[in-house]
This record gives structure tokens, C-alpha cells and sequence, in this order.
């Protein structure tokens, strides 16, 4: 059974200076963007201002790409076909409005020594500025940790993930690590601090109301849209949250599937929802799960009663 992968919180400026891929192991082994700080990036969680939202496709084949601006840099954001619901509240974003994404990492190489990087939104919607705030203050919290990760490695002779895992650092932060000083040798440490700064600073009271030529360098200047004005946000964390539950109730059912798929049939029906409601997923909210799974086309029916995974 595959295991969900960690929605990383990584700043617009660490994810643009990543190049390094990397291919995990096992019989369906996960695609990795590690980055210089050594987060090793497969789902990602990012909160900022959407600035730009483009059509694209073609008339039966609906496609958008998006500008995310957040106080470091922007995120480039691409839905399709293949990611209905994420297309679909794209083509309903005005800009400039707050929104959060969960998606994928994606890595595009039209030639040696050139990567353009995306995510490929697996749900995203429209959240409060307090949201935001609440994303850019834990995600300086998870870039320190990094950073202090990347700090404790470069101590040791050979830097070893085992090492850094006795130090107190989790796993796949531990392994990100010493992928990443293998592949990039040097990271500069200053400027992501720096970058940690700018960004904390622009949550800040005075860093919200000085004026555009006095702002600390590179914050998002845009507003929110009025449709995001008139909205009345609860805990910022529970927000967050929410979007991130929705996509891991998914992955969670497509994990079931994969532990009850037997044979080349598929799993029963009646078993995923014994097994959803032993995940405190009822029989209605697993029937829009596979909805939507089936729309995206990650399951399929092979025959009545039966479902499995593509």
C-alpha cells in the first residue's frame, strides 16, 4: 500500500532554486523534487495571491495556468482535464484573491541545464488573508528547521541521514538533507534566512501598511478581490486544514482500494465502505471520494460492484 506523501510548506523562493529529481524505490516508486534546504517534494501545501489566471486549452479540453505571488516569489499553478475540480476553481478565481493549493510537484525539462517548475493543483479554493498569514508563519517555521537540518550536516565529515534522525530530525527531512549537499554542494544559508525575514515581515502590522516603495523586499503588494473582502474567515489553521483533509480523504480511499484489491478484479465495494467507515469516512462522503476519483480517472470499474486503481 503506497503511503500519502507529506504536504510540504516550502516559500516560492526555495521551490524556484530546486533542480534536483529524485526516483524513490519500491514497486511503485514516488517522484521527488528535493530541494536546496532538502525537502523532498512530492505534494505540496501554498498559500498566496493568485495575480493571473490564463485559458489555455482548447474548447472540449479545458486548461488553465495561474500566477501565485507569495512574499518570496511566485508559484506557477496548471489544471486540465486530468484535474477537473482544480481547473474548475481556477476558471472561477478573479484576480487578485487569496487561495490555497495542495497539489503535486511538477518538473519540466526541454533541455540539459534548463527546469521549469509548476504544481499541478490537486484541489485548491479561495481563502482569508489571515490564512495566508497563518501559512507564511509556519512555513518560516519549517524552512528554519531546514535550515538547521542543512547546518547540523554541514558540521559532520560525510553527513549522514541516520545522524541527523539521532539529532532529533525527521526522517524524510533527514535523507532530503544529505541528497540535497550531494547534489547542490553549497547552499547559502543567508539568503533563505533572509528570505525568511522578508517574508515574516510582511505579516507584520507595519510591514501591511507601509506603503509599496516601503515594503520590505519582494512582499506580495496585491489586494484581494471584493468577492474575498466580504468573506468572514474562521480559525486560519482549521481553513488550511479543511483543504488539506479533503485531499487526503482520497488518497486514504485510494489506499484502501490498493489493500483490498485481491485479484485482477478490484475490491469490493461493500468492503471500501467497511474499511471508509473504520476511517470515520461515511457511505455518502465515500461515494463523492469515488466520484471524483473516477472523474480524474485515478479508479476505474471494472465491473459492478468492483473498483481499482489505474
Amino acid at each position: 500500500m503506497n503511503m500519502r506523501e507529506v504536504s510540504w510548506r516550502v516559500f516560492a523562493e526555495e521551490y524556484a532554486s530546486s533542480a534536483m529529481e529524485h526516483t524513490g524505490e519500491g514497486d511503485k516508486p514516488v517522484s521527488y523534487l528535493v530541494t536546496p534546504l532538502g525537502a523532498k517534494i512530492n505534494r505540496m501545501l501554498a498559500v498566496g495571491v493568485v495575480t493571473e489566471v490564463e485559458e489555455v486549452g482548447e474548447e472540449d479540453k479545458p486548461r488553465y495556468r495561474a500566477k501565485m505571488e507569495d512574499p518570496t516569489g511566485t508559484f506557477y499553478l496548471s489544471a486540465g482535464e486530468y484535474q477537473p475540480e482544480a481547473a474548475a476553481s481556477l476558471s472561477k478565481i478573479s484576480p487578485p484573491a487569496f487561495a490555497a493549493v495542495v497539489g503535486k510537484s511538477r518538473a519540466y525539462s526541454p533541455e540539459e541545464g534548463v527546469t521549469y517548475l509548476s504544481i499541478r493543483p490537486e484541489r485548491i479554493r479561495e481563502v482569508t488573508g489571515e490564512a495566508r498569514d497563518y501559512w507564511v508563519l509556519e512555513t518560516a517555521k519549517s524552512t528554519l528547521t531546514r535550515m538547521d537540518a542543512v547546518s547540523e550536516a554541514l558540521k559532520m565529515g560525510q553527513p549522514s541521514a541516520g545522524e541527523l534522525i539521532r539529532l532529533g530530525y525527521p526522517e524524510n527531512l533527514a535523507e532530503g538533507v544529505v541528497l540535497a549537499l550531494e547534489y547542490y554542494k553549497e547552499v547559502d544559508l543567508d539568503r533563505f534566512r533572509e528570505s525568511v525575514k522578508d517574508a515574516l515581515r510582511t505579516i507584520l502590522p507595519e510591514g501591511r501598511k507601509a506603503p509599496p516603495d516601503k515594503r520590505p523586499k519582494r512582499p506580495t503588494t496585491a489586494e484581494p478581490s471584493s468577492k474575498e473582502k466580504g468573506r468572514t474567515g474562521g480559525d486560519a489553521a482549521e481553513e488550511l486544514q479543511e483543504l488539506e483533509v479533503a485531499v487526503d480523504e482520497e488518497a486514504a480511499v485510494l489506499d484502501m482500494i490498493d489493500a483490498l484489491d485481491k485479484g485482477s478484479k478490484g475490491a469490493q465495494w461493500e468492503k471500501i465502505i467497511e474499511a471508509a467507515k473504520a476511517k470515520k469516512i461515511d457511505k455518502v462522503r465515500l461515494e463523492e471520494i469515488i466520484s471524483k476519483l473516477l472523474d480524474k480517472g485515478d479508479v476505474y470499474e471494472p465491473e459492478l460492484g468492483m473498483m481499482k486503481r489505474i
